[in-house]
């Protein structure tokens, strides 16, 4: 329980502002107690915290500007940044992968292939990394001030959606100054591939958060994981090279994993290639099932953020 420290702002009492210490507290020892801890229960809790971020949406919508403000502060190039950094990437890719180690003989397009795959990993990567130290990094806000810790993490997801949008701008110029777009129904497979992304992502970024508060090598190992992600999925090479050399059981494992399917989900999009096996079966289906399944990660994330965030304030 806690007192409402919002209302410290008295109104003026005959003209004058109420200053002194004593009447601040006669006042404030009017004022009713309120909850300040999360509510607990599947159904209410998560309720609860929906209309808590809703009613602060301002202060979120200011935070995801101080995140995008901040990364790039005292930057001569600033935003421009956004863009140099994938495409440095890129290149690096495209020589050794695709010029070094002929990757681009076997995949047409190869350039457009892995900027593809670059883009959707970097949506995942910068949401999990961001949020994983999202509550750390505000400790101060936390320990003093009572509001719902949850739009820390989703501070980070709007910094890396303003990133994503800039290089996914620069991917359909690219790709119309190629091979163009084929209008069919694939096209909702980008929609499909983008939610679980998202989903999955900010799912993580719950939890990963939360435990950063009481385990601070998380967001280390964070880092080694997301590394090992990143060659899990078929970025810099296609799945039709991993399709032959492991069984049908290891493949279903494989495609269990949801930015495996998001990155073909979206190659399926931007990447015009009839390349023979390029997608597995029902692409669709696996993607609609992912979603499904990173939603109810989602929601049980979401109640272990609300349960560990109660001790926050004394673990930090």
């Amino acid at each position: 329980m806690a007192y409402n420290l919002y209302k410290l702002q008295f109104p003026l009492k005959k003209g004058k502002a109420v200053s002194t210490a004593s009447e601040r507290a006669e006042r404030l020892a009017l004022e009713p107690m309120q909850e300040s801890a999360p509510v607990l229960g599947l159904v209410k809790g998560t309720i609860n915290s929906i209309k808590e971020i809703w009613e602060k949406r301002e202060l979120l919508n200011l935070l995801v500007r101080r995140e995008i403000r901040a990364k790039y502060k005292d930057s001569a190039l600033g935003l421009l940044w956004s863009l140099i950094r994938p495409l440095i990437q890129l290149a690096i890719y495209y020589v050794v992968m695709g010029v070094f180690l002929g990757m681009r003989g076997y995949i047409p397009n190869f350039a457009i292939f892995i900027y593809t795959g670059i883009t959707v990993w970097s949506l995942f990567q910068e949401i999990i990394n961001m949020g994983t130290g999202s509550i750390l990094a505000n400790a101060g806000i936390v320990k003093k001030t009572h509001l719902p810790r949850e739009i820390f993490p989703l501070a980070s997801v709007g910094s890396a959606l303003f990133n994503f949008a800039i290089q996914l701008a620069i991917l359909i110029v690219a790709v119309l100054c190629t091979s163009g777009f084929v209008w069919s129904v694939n096209f909702l497979h980008f929609p499909l591939a983008i939610a679980v992304v998202l989903v999955w992502a900010i799912a993580f970024a719950f939890l990963l958060s939360a435990l950063n508060v009481y385990f601070r090598d998380i967001q280390y190992l964070t880092e080694v994981v997301l590394m090992i992600g990143f060659y899990a999925s078929p970025i810099i090479y296609s799945w039709t090279f991993v399709q032959p050399k492991i069984s049908p059981f290891l493949q279903e494992v494989y495609l269990a994993n949801p930015i495996t399917l998001s990155v073909m989900g979206t190659q399926r999009v931007m990447w015009n290639v009839d390349m023979p096996g390029a997608y597995p079966s029902y692409l669709a289906y696996r993607l609609l099932i992912s979603l499904g399944v990173g939603l109810v990660f989602l929601l049980i994330s979401h109640r272990i953020f609300s349960r560990l965030q109660r001790n926050f304030a004394q673990e930090m």
